[in-house]
């Protein structure tokens, strides 16, 4: 006659120990086992805590309608020069040319934050004065607001060299950021927000490109006009100023930034019981095997509590 299963249910057993015994203590290194090497072990990973992270952000632009512009002759070391900067002006005296400058920012995706700075110069210049290199520098605030409220006055810098004389030069570029240390993940941070230049400066050293380019240099944290495409057009007409176009773009950044506690727990805590759940179910199996064996001596109820319920 064939044999089959009717019916099954699980055994329940309770092994009891004194407090001071085998059992209790081989219970006790078996907890710390479980509990504290899946510990060491995310931690010797190098992701338990991180120590960085990246965010996206639109940051707030505004071109401070600040600048500083040097235009290169085809005459050895001869130029023409333009600031905003009043005592650098004056230190310049016959090299200081006054030129129109037009300058518009767009906000293209109507978000309130512009987008896009379009600027037009026209430099004066005689018939005899050929152009064959131009140096812009360009001045903005820089915010940002999703984590750390930081803020900066920054640069844009263009430069363009030709063997030929020049009538215009168009720029396309992107104002882009630059760091060598995270930010801070929440406060307020000015620590750049100064200007580059020292406005009341009389001394002709202070508006050397070296001596601001040394300066900022130094900063952790900057922007650069990168992705630059520039076209040099030839054929200046007779009485014609030289012409600069240029067309910055304000794109979506990444920036790396020091997380906050919670957001160290929100991380830590998941790799932790990911490790812990391995721990858990090796360690179960061996109390199993170390119990149903006997290496360590207890008392065996069997069932006691099923009974008693029923």
């Amino acid at each position: 006659m064939a044999v089959y299963e009717v019916f099954t249910h699980p055994e329940l057993r309770r092994y009891r120990a004194s407090v001071c015994s085998k059992a209790t203590l081989f219970m006790f290194g078996i907890l710390v086992l479980t509990f504290i090497p899946p510990l060491f072990v995310v931690y010797r990973s190098h992701g338990f805590w991180q120590k960085e992270a990246y965010y996206r952000e639109f940051p707030a632009v505004t071109f401070k309608r600040d600048l500083m512009i040097v235009v290169e002759l085809q005459d050895s070391g001869e130029y023409v020069t333009y600031s905003t900067y009043q005592k650098y002006n004056l230190l310049q005296q016959e090299r200081l040319r006054v030129p129109v400058i037009k300058t518009r920012e767009e906000d293209s995706n109507g978000d309130g934050q512009a987008d896009r700075m379009v600027l037009n110069i026209e430099m004066p210049l005689t018939d005899a004065e050929n152009v064959v290199g131009v140096k812009l520098l360009l001045f903005y605030y820089y915010r940002l607001q999703k984590f750390s409220s930081f803020y900066m006055e920054s640069l844009g810098y263009i430069e363009h060299f030709s063997p030929n004389p020049g009538a215009e030069l168009e720029v396309f570029g992107t104002l882009r950021f630059r760091q060598k240390q995270p930010l801070n993940h929440r406060g307020i941070d000015t620590r750049y927000n100064g200007s580059l230049i020292n406005q009341t400066s009389t001394f002709a050293d202070t508006y050397e490109l070296s001596t601001i380019f040394r300066s900022y240099s130094q900063r952790n944290a900057s922007t650069m006009l990168e992705d630059q495409y520039k076209i040099w057009k030839s054929g200046r007409g007779t009485g014609k100023p030289f012409l600069i176009s240029a067309t910055i773009d304000y794109p979506e950044d990444v920036y790396l930034y020091t997380p906050g506690f919670w957001y160290l727990i929100k991380w830590g805590w998941i790799q932790y019981i990911a490790v812990l759940f391995l721990f858990i179910f090796v360690f179960e199996r061996v109390k199993v095997f170390i119990f149903q064996n006997q290496f360590v001596t207890t008392h065996v109820d069997r069932a006691f509590k099923e009974k008693k319920s029923l």
